[in-house]
């Protein structure tokens, strides 16, 4: 069986370009959070979900039609799943004003036969909605930060770092596109942000321990030289776990359902950013940081302060 031979790309030559593109990610994803925000799903807004069905596609514009004239307001219209189902989405006002919503909206959109029939209904309380959102944003915290202190443990602060940096790169770029994208933000993609954590910190950590065990076993090369050679021993195994990740993710989207379409559409963002970022960002960011051989190198044994006694063969010790 021919061998495979291990890659030389030189990755650490272009990370200047590599940085320039993240800062660029970085402000777009920034701009967009702070000009477009979330478009946060009743998870976290509350409200009320009314899924309803016709008997053929209906026109969305007459549907939102008759809604407005029946005086709601601030309130979402689209397709779920095929063109003949429609989701509703209302905001909420009052809990006691919320009970027989989804029965007024669909006595609104059965007028004039259409035939509309309720398939289910959802309903977020706003004090439940801010209690979830204020949640979800602790648990990404807390992740990170409990990461900060396994790497600072497992390798060095230099890499714990760099590995921090990488994940608040990853994270500010899906979050961002979510942003652009106006893709509905809700506790799914909440689960789908820890898990490019967790997907994303997996691959970093296989390249920092290929990294430290090359600083201990090579005696000579630069760290730059190194970090390149540690990507290269680890890009196979990386890229195949990428895209046998993405072959699910992909059939996840496509074939899914709607309820998971935000979820899975995040895992894909995610695993082409984390993969990125496992290549170029961590490295990177250790790099910079001055990481050194002689902060992996094992401490030395303590000398032993006991002078060394000789034990002469018993036949000699009379002599």
């Amino acid at each position: 069986m021919e061998i495979i031979k291990q890659t030389k790309i030189d990755f650490m030559g272009k990370k200047n370009i590599a940085l320039v593109l993240s800062a660029i990610f970085l402000v777009v994803a920034i701009g967009s959070l702070v000009a477009r925000g979330l478009n946060f799903g009743l998870d976290f807004t509350g409200g009320t979900l009314v899924e309803v069905g016709y008997p053929e596609a209906p026109d969305l514009t007459s549907v939102r039609g008759q809604l407005e004239a029946a005086g709601y307001e601030n309130f979402t219209v689209q397709t779920f799943g095929s063109a003949r189902d429609i989701v509703i989405r209302v905001p909420a006002e009052t809990e006691d004003s919320e009970a027989g919503l989804s029965d007024r909206v669909l006595e609104t959109l059965q007028q004039g036969d259409s035939g509309a029939e309720l398939r289910r209904v959802e309903f977020v309380g706003p004090q439940v909605g801010q209690e979830l959102a204020n949640q979800g944003g602790l648990a990404l915290i807390y992740a990170l930060f409990g990461i900060l202190i396994y790497i600072s443990i497992r390798f060095q602060w230099r890499f714990a770092v760099g590995a921090v940096a990488a994940l608040v790169h990853d994270v500010l770029i899906v979050v961002g596109v979510l942003s652009l994208l106006q893709v509905s933000f809700d506790l799914t993609v909440v689960a789908a942000l820890l898990a490019v954590i967790g997907y994303s910190l997996n691959d970093t950590i296989v390249v920092y321990d290929r990294l430290r065990e090359n600083f201990t076993v090579k005696r000579k090369g630069t760290p730059t030289e190194l970090c390149n050679l540690s990507i290269n021993q680890m890009l196979g195994r990386t890229l195949m776990t990428s895209i046998t990740t993405m072959l699910v993710l992909i059939a996840l989207f496509y074939f899914g359902g709607e309820i998971i379409h935000a979820f899975a559409f995040t895992l894909i963002i995610g695993v082409l950013v984390g993969t990125y970022s496992s290549i170029y960002v961590a490295g990177t960011a250790a790099i910079l940081l001055g990481v050194s051989k002689q902060d992996l190198m094992p401490a030395p044994k303590p000398a032993d302060d006991e002078p060394t006694v000789e034990v002469l063969p018993e036949r000699f010790r009379n002599r």
